[in-house]
């Protein structure tokens, strides 16, 4: 398997600030240029949310960005596990000192200069660690509650960490975030369940095969009644995205647009995995340029659109993921420190 063509600037660039490497400390701009340089070349929002983020917020904005796109490179891009925990570890360690401003990395020189101005806790960026070290290790998971404690570590600090940039988390903004980001990440699953598969991922809970018939392999080639599982599974990641639309009225203008593209793009997603009849394994899931434009006008304008099916989405449920079993003292549960895209 290939590497991802955006993911190639940071493989390159551990040659120059990667471990045992002698680089010198960069000052704040430049540090700050290059994780500008970093988000422009593979953030495909970037000049997108440019048009409307503050220039005062907008490079603190690529810090964090630089931050999450180094941590997941370093967990996808490499070809064998151990070599990529071992570089997550070194990682961690860069992040520690550069949360005290002793780290020389251009991402970290950055960052502790947002963390001050923000005050940022370490927490968010150490839950987001976690996650990229879990999927080293542990490949397939029991239930939604074990893949929504995922959730909570590869996705939900991002979310946390935008609403301290924007000055407007509280518990309620938290509360929406938290079920945004957990939305994106499992569409995000929906779409790329091919590419997964290729990485020995399985992100689809086995008590969804169970109920659906269906085993790994199939899951993997789309076969049996993989399709019905992944209509039944977008229903969950359309719920979640929709149980954060407060924040699309919410905060300052940038970030209610910010949350409108967010939100929308997510479920445009999942309409386009509608379309194709469910077959993510036969034909790649894209936003086209025509819903990107369409999206960046709803963001500027208004609501994302809610059809039909989001209404359904919307209707109150339960607010505990299903599970095959009930929650013993080995599952998995959102916030709980645990074994760990």
């Amino acid at each position: 398997m290939g590497v991802r063509a955006g993911s190639k600037q940071v493989i390159q660039d551990l040659s120059w600030c990667g471990p045992g490497s002698a680089q010198r400390r960069m000052g704040i701009d430049e540090a700050f240029e290059y994780c500008r340089k970093l988000a422009a070349n593979h953030y495909e929002n970037f000049a997108v949310t440019n048009i409307w983020i503050p220039s005062d917020i907008r490079p603190h904005f690529t810090s964090v960005y630089a931050y999450c796109r180094w941590s997941d490179d370093l967990a996808d891009e490499m070809s064998d596990p151990a070599q990529a925990t071992e570089l997550l570890h070194w990682w961690k360690d860069e992040l520690h000192k550069g949360f005290s401003g002793r780290s020389f990395h251009p991402v970290f020189v950055a960052l502790h200069e947002t963390q001050r101005n923000y005050s940022l806790p370490i927490e968010p960026f150490e839950d987001l660690l976690s996650a990229f070290m879990q999927d080293q290790s542990i490949h397939s998971y029991e239930d939604d509650l074990q893949v929504a404690d995922y959730c909570s570590r590869s996705a939900n600090p991002v979310g946390r960490i935008v609403l301290a940039l924007a000055r407007c988390a509280s518990e309620h903004t938290i509360r929406w975030s938290d079920s945004v980001c957990t939305g994106l990440q499992l569409a995000n699953f929906c779409q790329d369940v091919k590419l997964d598969a290729e990485r020995n991922r399985f992100y689809l809970p086995r008590y969804r095969m169970l109920a659906a018939e269906i085993d790994a392999s199939e899951w993997s080639r789309g076969s049996g009644r993989a399709k019905e599982a992944l209509a039944d599974w977008t229903k969950l990641a359309r719920e979640s995205l929709l149980g954060g639309m407060p924040l699309v009225s919410t905060g300052p203008s940038w970030f209610r647009r910010s949350m409108r593209l967010f939100i929308g793009g997510g479920l445009q997603i999942l309409d386009n995995i509608q379309n194709a009849q469910w077959d993510v394994w036969n034909q790649s899931i894209e936003v086209s340029k025509y819903q990107k434009a369409r999206l960046v006008a709803k963001a500027c304008l208004g609501l994302p659109k809610q059809t039909s099916a989001d209404a359904l989405a919307a209707q109150p449920r339960s607010a505990t993921p299903r599970s095959s079993r009930s929650r013993t003292s080995n599952s998995l549960t959102p916030g709980q420190p645990g074994a760990s895209s």
